[in-house]
């Protein structure tokens, strides 16, 4: 056996190598207030303590917006709570992160935000094979609440159906 496989071995067995995270945080009320009309995703600029923090599943995205400032894009919002073995290098609560998009990307969300009634918002964070942060956003409208009403009636109804399949 070469040193390489056994290094690696014997690192996994002792958890010393990165192991997959299942972080998979996502926005509930999303779905419920806004009508999504395109999905996009996004890489973010955290610090240390930051990912470090999101790998324990301590952010929430519960009233996070994101929002355009001299070409970039930026959330605004985000809670993502304090690393617990962080020192005085510890990361703020709630400052504003910077979205990591192509620029084509970036020109053609910021054109369609320019149309009345639509706005970024994030859908879910998680952490993917390579280790990195991402950021699902969404290009959405907001529904009224009458279409509110209807998708609570839609869902109820899709739950009797499953209900009457079981039995």
């Amino acid at each position: 056996m070469d040193i390489c496989k056994l290094f690696c071995t014997f690192a996994a067995f002792f958890g010393f190598m990165h192991a997959k995270t299942n972080v998979h945080i996502k926005n509930r009320r999303a779905s419920f207030d806004y009508e999504i009309l395109d999905r996009y995703t996004a890489g973010i600029q955290l610090y240390g303590t930051e990912i470090k923090s999101i790998r324990e599943s301590k952010a929430s995205l519960a009233d996070t917006y994101c929002i355009f400032q001299s070409g970039e894009l930026w959330v605004k919002q985000m809670n993502i709570a304090e690393y617990r073995f962080g020192s005085y290098a510890n990361h703020e609560v709630r400052r504003d992160r910077k979205l990591l998009l192509t620029r084509k990307e970036l020109r053609k969300l910021e054109r369609q935000t320019k149309e009345s009634g639509k706005t970024i918002i994030p859908l879910s964070l998680f952490i993917n094979e390579r280790g990195l942060a991402k950021l699902e956003i969404a290009l959405c409208q907001g529904k009224h609440d009458y279409d509110k009403r209807r998708s609570i009636q839609e869902r109820d109804a899709k739950r009797d159906m499953d209900r009457l399949r079981l039995k």
